[in-house]
């Protein structure tokens, strides 16, 4: 219940923002952070930075409030303009995740200092910024990534270079652009948030290398989270995933089921935390795959999942691949490239656990469902699915041993149990959003803190008054 309210207010907020006025910039005016260099883009942010230094934890946070305004008001134009750009994901679930990030991403709040006193005095703790940060962000959760990025990275007091991936850079300076238009607005400094109109290998490559740039963050695949553990500068990963999620016979059967369609038909199953293949107890799994199909999923018969898998992968020396020309795109497409029509939101099939749709991470609206015996049995497999990622994983149970065992084994960033994916990064749950999840380099669900490093001032014989 707290799920579907959170989310309906969401929606409510949503159909509220797409009937008031909102400030796109004017297409013939430049894009204010966006340069035609990387130079030019890392002489802009590091002189930005020098001036950020002089301002003050309430100014940022003043800075965050109207960034979280802009993207309130823009939410629909970044939606659109993402789907427009990458045909991948879905405009209605793109706002939400707009809203998402605007609503709950951690400012300045995120930031704790502590102290320690005895009779040697007082010692204290404060988080400080690295400066300027290199970001690398993806095509999944462009203008997302970016605003919720430069938002914790800014309440953390540093400015930020990103470097989009060049299939939604429009997307990602649009955001780039409007983290300016709010900073400038709350009194702030120009280019705090910077981007390059044409973002290649070589600007990554000059952004990684720039002396200027003192922290990296990567969201995006193990390639890119490689390179920049091997730049020799502190750096945060997010890296793939491959979810699973379990249902056994103790579960809210038609719970589950909504749930799941819900979480892994989102936004067409792009975001990195939905679930990607489902471990079903033998017993209840055909009445689960029943009120799947009455939530909005299509079931296929076994030579229609054949011929989908034809579409869906590619094969290459026997291994096979996702097609990324279907990456994020309606599973209504997918359908209709099989003969049928349907406005279903997602394709479920049953499959063998050896079967691609379970082991590939797909990004697509395509759910298997694998059959097993019992909680050993389902545990192994999801976990054996997962890949040793450590990302997320899902489980719909009442029973307290299956839930415990399941996350002990699978050892996941995040670990839903008995709700939607989403609820993972605060939809639904408790906790805040972000859209950074490092689990390679073990920060987790980044937030302000994750981009600050630690200082520490120290008082000899002084300020330990008892």
């Amino acid at each position: 219940m707290q799920n579907e309210k959170y989310i309906s207010e969401i929606v409510a907020n949503v159909i509220k923002s797409m009937q008031g006025e909102t400030a796109t910039p004017a297409p013939e005016k430049r894009l204010k952070g966006v340069f035609d260099t990387m130079s030019e883009a890392l002489a802009a942010v590091d002189t930005a930075y020098k001036q950020l230094r002089g301002y003050s934890v309430e100014q940022r946070e003043k800075m965050i409030a109207k960034i979280r305004e802009y993207t309130r008001a823009e939410a629909e134009n970044m939606a659109k303009l993402g789907v427009e750009e990458t045909g991948m994901g879905r405009v209605s679930d793109k706002i939400i995740k707009h809203m998402l990030v605007a609503d709950k991403t951690p400012g300045t709040e995120d930031l704790s200092p502590s102290v320690r006193t005895g009779d040697c005095g007082m010692t204290l703790v404060e988080m400080a910024p690295f400066g300027v940060i290199g970001s690398i962000t993806p095509s999944t959760n462009p203008s997302e990534t970016v605003i919720c990025n430069s938002m914790g990275m800014i309440a953390g007091g540093n400015a930020v270079v990103f470097n989009p991936h060049p299939n939604a850079c429009r997307t990602a300076n649009y955001a780039v652009d409007l983290i300016n238009r709010a900073v400038l607005e709350a009194g702030g400094p120009e280019n705090v948030a910077v981007s390059v109109v044409k973002p290649t290998r070589e600007t990554s490559d000059e952004m990684v290398k720039s002396p200027i740039v003192r922290m990296l963050v990567a969201t995006g695949g193990p390639g890119v989270v490689k390179m920049l553990l091997s730049s020799g500068k502190k750096a945060i990963g997010a890296g793939a995933g491959n979810p699973p999620v379990i249902v056994d016979d103790t579960a809210d059967i038609e719970k589950a089921a909504k749930d799941i369609v819900a979480g892994a038909s989102f936004d067409n199953n792009l975001p990195c935390i939905a679930e990607k293949e489902c471990f079903a107890f033998d017993n209840i799994t055909d009445r689960l795959m029943s009120l799947m199909e009455q939530n909005g999923a299509y079931r296929l018969n076994a030579e229609q999942t054949e011929k989908l898998k034809g579409i869906a992968l590619v094969e290459k020396d026997g291994k096979y691949d996702i097609n990324k020309k279907w990456v994020g795109k309606d599973a209504g497409k997918f359908l209709k490239a099989l003969g049928i029509e349907s406005d279903a939101r997602l394709i479920i099939c049953e499959t063998e656990a050896s079967h691609p749709f379970v082991q590939v991470e797909m990004m697509m609206p395509i759910l298997a469902i694998v059959r097993v015996n019992n909680i050993e049995e389902a545990i192994a497999l999801a976990v054996q699915a997962e890949h040793g990622n450590r990302h997320s994983a899902h489980i719909h149970s009442k029973n307290i041993d299956n839930l415990s065992n399941f996350a002990k084994a699978v050892e996941t960033t995040i670990f839903v149990k008995n709700a939607p994916s989403y609820a993972g990064i605060g939809a639904g749950g408790e906790g805040y959003t972000t859209f950074t999840i490092a689990g390679p380099t073990g920060e987790g669900l980044t937030a302000a803190h994750s981009f600050t490093r630690q200082r520490r001032c120290v008082l000899v014989d002084s300020f330990h008054i008892i």
